[in-house]
């Protein structure tokens, strides 16, 4: 029969076969899937000359300071990114420049390695938990999917980090490795500091055991050796957090961020939802349960776990199901309980839905590969015991593990654009090279949304910026509403002082604008805009027909134009203005 060698190859655990071959052919695939999502995210990384992924627009720019020290001078911008940026993540950065490897460069490179970090790490916890290679497979193939189809790994921000360094944390608690464990613990302080203190939280509930129907105390000495161990390293990790005292704090209250239009539903960081069930469960910063937890739709599998082991009688592979299993519980624990926390104390540990997004990931990630995994033991284990004459089961088996193999393996080709992780590609080049030539301590001022590009591909600093609005430390947004707030009434007003002492105050080299941004109709649906205090009055004025200094310069001093976006020299607006 097919049927059975197929069977046996594919649910084959470590205890049937001494050698090593099994696990190493699975390993093998699993890192060559990795290879390939990998090569697939540079073919988009490298599609073009000016191409970053968007949220490296905030935490990778300012770092070109690593290759040239005059770059961003006194960039307030720059600096509050910097002083936000974990230790070990900038370190890292430095270091690859110190031996010639450009910040964007790096930024675009770096996911190839941390996905089969990732990958290696994730197939090994799935060994532990079930011991068939094909479980560790499908878990990493899952991962790596997930990872490809979301933003977080290709950011190559801090949270990109929390996938190899999260997970060589749960690999060496399961193995007992003390040190190995500790040095992780550390690298995730170092890097994405939140998730230190899920690792604590862990480290407190593996002191717990169900003993005949209740907790009790471990009486495991190793537990309580890494539960000392790895609090202390928590401890010194998360010190210099605890004790910075930032100019650009303190964290917004949770009554203060109440009355903010940023935090309102409709704002750019909604996040204060009036549905409770959105606010608790799926509102994105808020909620428990990240909206993508179920990409790709093949993780839903994990919701077949529980009911295949309320009928493993059918799944004789469930009894190889290990005690280490109980760490995704401890895993769930630990992260809701920092949720909780976060909640209780906002903003204070960040957005809270921080907390379980990737521990959540991670056990469906772990669950669905076991179901999976039960599955296709089950459907060979019943097709070989009563074969019928013609073979009808065989050919059933054949076919249903065929479809859970092709869905699992060719998801990605079901996807409209694989991988899906939010580059952006710069269409001014032209543009970026003019401010390039400009010398390296100009100030441009825009509100149009290709500002966002050029502290990037520019390499200059700029004035404010939609993506730089980051509405959570008092000590920065509030000055940051501020500069949008007086640029705003700047750009619009009729009186000529007012302009000109925008630009003499603030040291202002050159003003950028949409061909349309000084009309009523750009102001009114122009939603970044909306909800700064300058904005109405900008919109009385247009209203009233009443026209902008600006619009007489942007004939007489304009230096740089396209298609889309006019620059204007300040020294020009000037001597417009009579000064």
């Amino acid at each position: 029969m097919f049927i059975a060698p197929l069977h046996k190859f594919l649910t084959a655990t470590n205890h049937d076969d001494k050698s090593r071959s099994p696990t190493i052919f699975w390993l093998a695939l699993s890192l060559t899937f990795a290879a390939i999502y990998g090569w697939l995210g540079l073919r988009q990384a490298f599609g073009g000359e000016y191409i970053v992924q968007d949220d490296a627009r905030q935490h990778v720019f300012w770092m070109m300071r690593f290759v040239d020290r005059q770059l961003f001078p006194n960039d307030f911008i720059a600096n509050y990114f910097q002083s936000i940026s974990p230790t070990g993540y900038s370190t890292l950065y430095k270091i690859a420049a110190t031996i010639g490897i450009h910040p964007l460069l790096f930024h675009k490179i770096l996911p190839l390695f941390l996905s089969l970090i990732s990958t290696y790490y994730c197939f090994s916890i799935a060994l532990e938990i079930l011991p068939v290679p094909m479980t560790g497979f499908i878990a990493s193939l899952l991962l790596n999917q997930h990872m490809w189809m979301t933003d977080d790994l290709a950011s190559t921000t801090p949270r990109a980090f929390i996938y190899p360094l999260f997970l060589a944390f749960l690999y060496y608690l399961l193995r007992r490795s003390l040190l190995p464990c500790l040095g992780a613990i550390a690298l995730i302080g170092l890097f994405y500091p939140p998730y230190a203190l899920v690792a604590a939280g862990i480290l407190v509930l593996r002191l717990l055991d169900w003993e005949k129907g209740s907790l009790r105390l471990s009486r495991d000495r190793t537990n309580y050796l890494f539960c000392t161990t790895g609090l202390g390293v928590v401890f010194l990790v998360m010190l210099p957090y605890a004790l910075d005292k930032s100019v650009f704090g303190p964290a917004y209250t949770a009554a203060e961020a109440k009355t903010m239009p940023e935090f309102a539903p409709q704002g750019r960081n909604a996040f204060f939802r009036p549905n409770p069930l959105d606010y608790w469960l799926t509102g994105r910063g808020s909620g428990m349960f990240p909206k993508s937890l179920f990409t790709p739709v093949t993780h839903c599998a994990a919701w077949l776990f529980p009911l295949l082991l309320v009928w493993r009688s059918h799944f004789p592979l469930a009894k190889q199901i290990q005690s280490s299993i109980w760490l995704l519980l401890q895993l769930f624990l630990a992260s809701s309980a920092m949720f909780l926390v976060a909640h209780a104390t906002l903003f204070k540990l960040y957005q809270p839905g921080r907390y379980t997004a990737y521990s959540l990931r991670f056990i469906v990630v772990f669950l669905s590969a076991i179901a999976l995994t039960l599955l296709l033991d089950g459907v060979g284990n019943w097709a070989k015991t009563t074969e019928t004459k013609i073979g009808i089961k065989n050919l059933v088996a054949i076919i249903t593990t065929a479809i859970i193999a092709v869905v699992v393996v060719l998801y990605p080709c079901l996807v409209d654009k694989f991988p899906s992780v939010g580059y952006v590609e710069g269409k001014m080049p032209e543009l970026y090279q003019f401010f390039q030539q400009q010398p390296p301590d100009i100030l441009i001022a825009s509100l149009a949304p290709e500002v966002d590009n050029l502290p990037t591909f520019s390499q200059r600093s700029v004035w404010v910026g939609k993506e730089y609005a980051v509405p959570y430390q008092k000590g920065y947004y509030t000055r940051f509403r501020q500069r949008v707030n007086d640029l705003i009434r700047a750009q619009y007003t009729t009186d000529r002082a007012i302009l000109q002492k925008f630009i003499n105050q603030y040291g202002v080299d050159f003003w950028m604008l949409d061909r349309n941004a000084l009309t009523l109709e750009y102001v009114k649906d122009y939603g970044w805009i909306e909800d700064f205090d300058s904005t109405p009055k900008a919109i009385a004025s247009l209203t009233q027909g009443k026209i902008p200094v600006l619009a007489e310069a942007m004939t007489s001093c304009a230096v740089f134009q396209n298609g889309i976006v006019v620059v204007l020299e300040t020294s020009c607006i000037a001597k417009l203005t009579g000064s």
